[in-house]
């Protein structure tokens, strides 16, 4: 019933936003003399705020069509080399890349929302990289027929991504970025692959906000997981996805909910954040109420994970802490951390992240027990908080130079 109540609400709440949208270009109108007068801007720019937050978004595209360097532009192709039922994997290369130039996987989060919001991040690297993405699917929309998606699933993803990549052979090395919550499984991927002596194992992986061991300085999201019991989840949150999509049946953890919990833990943020565009908008600065349209849009655009996949994440790194305890199981057999032996690995945390709190991802450094000390690195961005990590100006400048630097140097 949760699903079709969301659904119904939708249908309702889409047909205001049309109303809305369409009264603020009725008052907005340069034509119409009461946009002139009175309450005639202010309410427009209510309208048109209403209109934006109510509104219902699909999967965006990356648009990444050029990159800029040395004030010079690039071209970018992109192209979808893998295509599975649960992700693709797509690639970006920018023209007059190096034919040397390194491979960079970079593993987006499955949390709710798609791999685009990593936009500014594939964009980043590009410029140096020839840049592939993991593509997740929306649950709601995959087949049952296609069977389930769990953890062990999402490694094997991992696995078979970089030997499609290729080998690391003639001095081109393949890299692994995993953003959040893929820290886990990129984690125990590269540690079998290590494991195995895998030809397209990773020369190195970065590691950025991930709960690797969220007993170190636990946030709410830590707390929230920690709380409850497992079934009290699995009754809780997932849902049915109704006979109005591909994936009919499908038992999920809709992408709606996990949009409504991230709202709720900054709501006092997100008002200010629409207040500050209602502001923009009455005085006529579209380009500052752009900017807020821009983000919202983005986060605003979710999708579902499958009920096995989001249960399972949920009990073993949030509440049996099976990474750092050593229990971590893949396909039924232990993943030897300490075999991670040629990946350097490179934990990258924010000064003011409150999504994975300081320590969970430094936490990966001291679990591989057979590596060097010369293949570790930490870096802990100032003033940075989860996002900020990943995407914005921190990124830009400040993080993503530590990652080329890294990969450089254990290439």
């Amino acid at each position: 019933m949760l699903y079709h109540a969301h659904e119904l609400q939708k249908s309702w709440l889409n047909s205001a936003s049309a109303w809305a949208s369409i009264g603020a270009e009725v008052l907005g109108n340069p034509a119409n003399p009461l946009g002139y007068l009175g309450l005639g801007p202010m309410a427009a720019s209510a309208l048109e705020v209403f209109a934006h937050a109510t509104a219902t978004y699909g999967k965006p595209a990356f648009g990444i069509d050029n990159v800029a360097i040395a004030g010079k532009l690039y071209p970018v192709e992109e192209a979808t080399v893998v295509n599975k039922p649960f992700g693709d994997l797509k690639r970006f290369r920018r023209e007059g890349l190096p034919d040397d130039a390194p491979k960079l996987l970079i593993v987006a989060p499955m949390s709710g929302h798609f791999a685009t919001l990593l936009r500014g991040t594939v964009e980043r690297m590009a410029e140096g990289c020839e840049v592939y993405i993991t593509d997740w699917a929306d649950a709601k929309n995959v087949p049952l027929k296609e069977g389930t998606f769990d953890l062990d699933d999402y490694i094997d993803y991992l696995i078979e991504f970089l030997q499609f990549i290729g080998p690391n052979e003639g001095g081109k090395g393949t890299h692994m970025m995993a953003v959040c919550q893929p820290s886990v499984p990129a984690f125990a991927a590269t540690a079998l692959m290590n494991l195995h002596k895998d030809p397209a194992t990773p020369k190195t992986l970065t590691m950025m906000g991930g709960p690797i061991d969220t007993r170190e300085s636990p946030t709410t999201v830590n707390n929230l997981a920690m709380e409850r019991p497992i079934e009290w989840f699995r009754h809780s949150v997932i849902a049915t996805v109704p006979m109005n999509y591909r994936g009919s049946g499908r038992k999920v953890y809709p992408g709606f909910m996990q949009l409504a919990g991230f709202m709720s833990m900054n709501l006092g943020n997100h008002l200010m954040s629409h207040y500050e565009m209602f502001k923009h908008l009455t005085v006529g600065d579209d380009e500052s109420a752009q900017a807020h349209k821009d983000f919202y849009d983005e986060y605003r655009s979710v999708c579902d994970m499958t009920e096995e996949f989001y249960l399972q994440t949920v009990e073993e790194v949030f509440q049996r802490h099976s990474i750092p305890n050593g229990e971590f199981r893949h396909k039924g057999e232990i993943v030897d951390l300490g075999a991670i032996t040629d990946t350097a690995l490179l934990a990258i945390e924010g000064e003011r992240d409150d999504i994975s709190g300081i320590g969970q991802t430094k936490a990966s450094l001291h679990l591989a027990t057979g590596l060097s000390e010369k293949k570790k690195r930490y870096y802990m961005a100032e003033g940075a908080g989860h996002y900020g990590i990943f995407n914005g100006s921190k990124w830009r400048t400040k993080v993503a130079p530590v990652v080329e630097e890294f990969m450089a140097k254990h290439a």
